[in-house]
């Protein structure tokens, strides 16, 4: 009786105890979602985010989205042209440039964005918020999210109920025109804009225009329902990515892409792009703690371009001027995405719940023809010629997607919190090809996050977590034989998905209630990489089968901090650092061509196990310091340095450093009931000399020497200027 009396007395001290704790709880909200940053909170967040609000991204006035997202640790980013870029975060797939997926999941108002070139095109000027979120995210967002996820929203909300109109332009033929109008009441709000972006072009060929319509409405069902409706249809057109050949053409002639040699040539050129976004979103609040988001959409892809310089006869004879010959294949793309996302969210005294479901159902077009008269090459014993439009190949690819994810939070005492993410996928992919050929494959995939929160003092938090990400093998990686009509290769269909494992530990917090701080220590293990076993861009050799398999494996580890205050009303800053440290740690059959013959591929086959990740600077660092001299009138001096970096797999063609310093001067002011502002901005005010990016693959010059020769560069365009003025009335 007294052991009972005993357990009684535990268990009723202890509910006690427990009911305190939850008395003295705030209210616990799950900070996650895949479809809207309504509820977006960094409290009790156990990942690394940054978020970049509408104003940061407007009062950049910057050319493209890179310039913005460099000021945030751990971003790297490529610009091919424009406004088209390619994000990786943490080294992740810097060692890939070919238009694979970047390893990042990029998500555009719900949409999980991805095209053709692996890079996506950003329109600058219809951005509302840019939230970063650092380490495995497949938990959330599913295939490729292997380092993290860029979730954009773009405008939004009655504060757009003007009218806007802005005029722009700079160095290199550079010009923007925006005009936008809205209106606003209890019941409705909306906005449409248009906008055209075009420039001449650092280097020949590198011309690019970019034209844009999007809006959005939202009409207020009741005062717990609305329903959002967005749009954006875009067309582009760009040339060459701009690259130069060979380090001593990068120097004595940086604007040019050609040289003497026309395999100096970029790959493929002429790109016209079309873009369509359309979604549907649904949010209904049952209770204050109770909420329903529901969000379909439709995104197309429309992409042709030029591939394959023809350099050489049907002999296999180099012609002496690339002006005899022409690019060999025409190529359309074409891609529709559709699916539904749906998400319940409740929030309580104790815990926390997230419940999402997300369907897709995607379809990938192929379509090359022959766009010259076309000897075939010499990897067939008879030669055939084809005429131009012939048919090289044609095929489809559906991939549909079932997932479910969640989230639990658990408030466990005042000042710590506990959080659990689960998502499982299941990926169908169905191929066929114009030689009634059809393959197909599934996978089962799941994912999840792990971690805690601690609040030590008022305003500083300490948090921890574990995360995993994933990407799929794609039908051309498990069934090349089948789909590639190139080389000596053969399918592998036990191909696994590739996986990353992230851990984390991170400081957030303010310190004197005006210095914001946040850092973290970082590791991404990855495991499986999918590659081919003659290596990145290898080719097969004449001798060995060629094959898709799970050969390489990766560390990525590093510290990142950043911060910033506004420390008085004149003058803030943001600081942003980040050391990296990115090896191979499988990688035992990197095959290179370096015979200097590019009449047969004789592979020379490397160790690069140990070898830093190209791409991958160790040290970066971005400081922003603003200045107003009245409220109306602010001056801003960005100083931007990355340490060198290798271009190459083999680690042999190191690449110096870039540094830069950029300036820009605001000034605001109302006139007659119009809001008038004009801007300057100075990027590269040194006109300092560095290569945006530095790739090599192979003996590209065909000289037996593997050197600086053979890299493939973009040249940073130097000082460049850019002016405008708006007005909103």
């Amino acid at each position: 009786m007294k052991k009972l009396s005993f357990i009684l007395s535990t268990l009723l001290l202890g509910s006690i105890s427990y009911a305190q704790v939850i008395e003295s709880l705030d209210t616990i909200n799950v900070d996650s979602s895949t479809i809207d940053d309504r509820f977006s909170s960094k409290k009790t967040e156990v990942s690394t985010t940054t978020t970049i609000s509408v104003e940061q991204v407007d009062e950049a006035h910057t050319e493209n989205i890179q310039q913005v997202l460099q000021s945030i640790p751990g971003i790297t980013t490529e610009v091919k042209t424009g406004d088209s870029i390619k994000i990786h975060i943490r080294g992740v797939e810097n060692q890939m440039y070919m238009g694979e997926k970047p390893g990042v999941a990029v998500v555009i108002d719900g949409v999980p964005v991805f095209e053709r070139t692996g890079a996506v095109n950003i329109d600058l000027d219809n951005i509302e918020s840019i939230k970063v979120l650092k380490g495995g995210a497949s938990y959330l967002f599913g295939d490729d999210a292997l380092s993290g996820a860029v979730i954009i929203t773009t405008k939004k909300g009655a504060h757009y109920n003007n009218n806007f109109v802005a005029l722009e332009g700079g160095s290199f033929g550079y010009k923007k025109l925006v005009a936008r109008t809205g209106y606003s009441n209890d019941v409705v709000n909306f906005h449409v804009q248009g906008s055209e972006r075009k420039a001449d072009g650092y280097h020949e060929d590198s011309n690019y225009s970019a034209k844009y319509f999007n809006g959005k409405l939202q009409y207020f069902i009741n005062d717990s329902s609305d329903l959002t409706f967005g749009t954006e249809y875009s067309k582009r057109k760009k040339d060459s990515h701009g690259t130069v050949g060979g380090e001593t053409e990068a120097q004595i002639n940086p604007k040019s892409i050609y040289n003497d040699d026309q395999d100096s040539r970029d790959y493929t050129r002429m790109y016209n792009v079309e873009l369509l976004k359309l979604f549907l979103t649904y949010s209904k609040d049952f209770t204050e703690n109770v909420n329903l988001l529901v969000n379909t959409y439709l995104y197309t892809d429309d992409t042709s371009f030029w591939s394959s310089p023809q350099t050489r006869d049907g002999n296999y004879v180099l012609q002496p001027s690339y002006d005899d010959f022409d690019y060999v294949f025409d190529n359309m793309y074409e891609q529709v995405q559709k699916g539904v996302k749906s998400e319940l969210r409740t929030s309580s005294k104790s815990f926390a719940t997230l419940l999402g479901l997300d369907l897709r159902d995607n379809e990938y077009k192929n379509k090359v023809t022959y766009r010259v008269n076309q000897a075939k090459r010499t990897f067939v014993v008879t030669p055939n010629f084809f005429e131009a439009g012939d048919e090289k190949s044609n095929d489809t690819t559906d991939e549909n997607v079932y997932a479910v994810y969640g989230e639990y939070k658990q408030g466990i005492t005042k000042d710590l919190t506990a959080t659990a993410n689960l998502r499982y996928d299941k990926i169908e992919l169905d191929y066929r090809d114009y030689k009634n050929q059809q393959l197909e494959k599934d996978f089962d995939v799941y994912s999840y996050r792990v971690g805690t929160n601690y609040n030590f003092t008022k305003n500083d938090t300490v948090f921890v977590n574990y995360s995993t990400g994933f990407r799929a093998p794609t039908i051309s990686q498990l069934f090349t034989g089948n789909t590639s009509t190139y080389g000596n290769t053969e399918n592998n269909p036990n191909l696994k998905p590739e996986e990353s494992k992230n851990y984390e530990i991170g400081l957030r917090g303010t310190v004197f209630e005006k210095y914001n701080y946040e850092m973290a220590l970082f590791r991404i293990d990855r495991k499986d990489f999918i590659m081919k076993t003659s290596g990145n861009y290898g080719g097969s050799s004449s001798t060995a089968t060629d094959m898709w398999d799970n050969i390489g494996g990766a560390k990525h580890q590093g510290l990142e901090m950043s911060f910033n205050s506004n420390v008085t009303d004149k003058f803030s800053y943001n600081l942003a650092y980040t050391f990296l440290d990115a090896r191979y740690t499988n990688y035992h059959n990197l095959a290179i061509d370096l015979d200097g013959n590019s009449n047969t591929t004789n592979l020379s086959y490397f160790d690069v196990t140990g070898n830093r990740i190209p791409r991958t600077s160790k040290h970066s660092i971005n400081l922003i310091l603003d200045y107003f001299i009245v409220p109306q009138w602010k001056f801003e001096t960005e100083f931007v340095k990355k340490s060198s970096y290798y271009a190459d797999d083999l680690n042999r063609l190191k690449i110096k450093g870039q540094e830069a310093v950029n300036f820009l001067t605001q000034y605001k002011m109302k006139s007659n009931g119009l809001d008038w502002s004009f801007f300057a901005r100075i990027d590269n005010l040194f006109d300092n000399q560095y290569y945006n990016t530095a790739r090599a693959s192979s003996d590209r010059d065909d000289n037996g020497t593997f050197d600086k020769e053979d890299l493939s560069i973009t040249v940073n365009q130097g000082r460049t200027f850019t002016f405008g003025l708006s007005m909103k009335f």
